[in-house]
């Protein structure tokens, strides 16, 4: 069969690197792609917001299973347009992805049907949102509404810190449209975790769970990113604890989205705090996470391309998920000034040193010039690497993060540790 990946980032490497394995594959095309891709499918030039010429693509070359990786074409309607052509695609439709699109529906959503969340209000008024926040107790987290490519979430400690952040998102459009409408939600403490689960529209099952790393410090300091790395699964999270987090968030999730007549087919993407009241949900994403599914996807035992069409065909409750006895970790290596303005065109060198039982080198903003591999993105390169324990593959992947190097390289050098530590807590 012929499938093609929407995207090109390490997300999309990742997911071209586990469809590649699959024996059903016949022809992988990657649109945009990147060089990392490129080794393993044709790339083909067209941007992923391109939804017309994307539609084209697939009807001409007969796609057999499409995949979008960002958000922002399901947010867009990508999957509504290839099922009008009846073309095969995983995805949720656009009215499905509001879930991400808009955090002030994602959080009426959850109040309506008891999925455990912060105490919010949303704002479309910045006047409004000023009176509210000075008479409000801090801190408190403010949200962009929209999609702002996961940096829009401020934590505010005081009054003025609040103002600020409100005359940025709302006055000033620091983040563009998604912040015209805000979330005002309390700040909530705990250990922040990853859920991603496949869902069919009848079927909800859950991947391994991980942990994020979003700031850009060592010690979650440092301003919000996309992601510095990710590990799989947590090791502080028990079997029982997982039993919850079906019960109490996905489960209800999917039965509040058949209720809205939400034809919801893709992933469903749970980002959690574990507070001393239990887990509760800080936002819903409509796709798989970048970098958590650099470090989900190779445990993943089973062929991908069955799991897939199985969710478009509503037949995932036939499917067992299989997964490696391990654990994964991912370290972003990122561009100096990242996740602020940052430098492109430096050369990367070293991934000629790296073997693929050593560990696997995901390509995320990358680009050749001139046949030299250079930077092109913020974020440019995610190592993952598998082991029997969490602290081998954490250090499997520092082993090989030493063999690359670019001008400005910059990455955290505790991707993982918490685990470690709460697991011998």
């Amino acid at each position: 069969m012929k499938v093609l990946v929407i995207g090109s980032g390490g997300r999309e490497h990742a997911l071209v690197w586990k469809f590649a394995q699959s024996s059903q594959v016949k022809k992988l095309y990657s649109a945009p792609g990147n060089p990392g891709i490129a080794q393993l499918a044709e790339v083909v030039e067209i941007t992923a917001d391109s939804l017309e010429e994307l539609t084209i693509f697939a009807r001409s070359r007969k796609i057999d299973l499409t995949l979008v990786g960002p958000e922002a074409p399901l947010a867009a309607g990508l999957v509504d347009l290839f099922q009008k052509e009846g073309l095969a695609i995983f995805g949720p439709t656009q009215k499905a992805a509001r879930l991400e699109s808009s955090k002030a529906f994602a959080k009426e959503f959850m109040h309506k049907y008891h999925i455990p969340t912060a105490s919010y209000e949303v704002f479309s008024d910045h006047r409004q949102a000023l009176v509210f926040i000075r008479r409000a107790n801090f801190p408190l987290v403010i949200k962009a509404s929209g999609l702002a490519a996961g940096k829009g979430a401020i934590i505010v400690r005081d009054k003025e810190e609040a103002e600020q952040t409100l005359q940025e998102m709302m006055v000033e459009k620091v983040f563009g449209q998604a912040g015209e409408e805000v979330v005002i939600e309390d700040f909530l403490e705990g250990e922040e975790l990853s859920l991603m689960a496949f869902c069919d529209g009848k079927t909800i099952v859950p991947m391994r769970i991980a942990q994020d790393h979003k700031r850009l410090l060592e010690g979650d300091e440092g301003p919000n990113t996309g992601g510095m790395g990710a590990y799989a699964p947590v090791p502080f999270v028990s079997e029982n604890d997982l039993l919850r987090l079906q019960e109490k968030i996905l489960d209800p999730t999917l039965q509040g989205m058949q209720k809205e007549g939400l034809d919801y087919k893709g992933v469903l993407y749970a980002g959690l705090i574990w507070t001393s009241d239990g887990p509760k949900v800080l936002e819903f994403n409509c796709r798989f996470g970048d970098p958590e599914t650099q470090a989900v996807l190779p445990l993943l035992k089973t062929d991908l391309v069955e799991i897939c069409q199985a969710v478009i065909e509503q037949k995932l409750l036939k499917v067992t998920l299989q997964w490696e006895q391990a654990f994964a970790t991912c370290v972003v290596l990122a561009a100096e000034g990242y996740p602020g303005s940052y430098e492109k065109g430096r050369e990367i060198r070293g991934l000629d040193e790296i073997s693929s039982p050593e560990g696997l080198v995901f390509h995320a903003g990358t680009k050749l010039s001139q046949d030299k591999l250079v930077t092109s993105g913020g974020r440019v390169l995610g190592v993952t690497a598998l082991d029997d324990t969490l602290e081998q593959s954490i250090e499997k992947a520092y082993r090989i993060v030493d063999k690359i190097h670019f001008e400005g390289m910059q990455y955290r050098t505790d991707i993982g540790r918490k685990g470690v530590l709460k697991s011998h807590a």
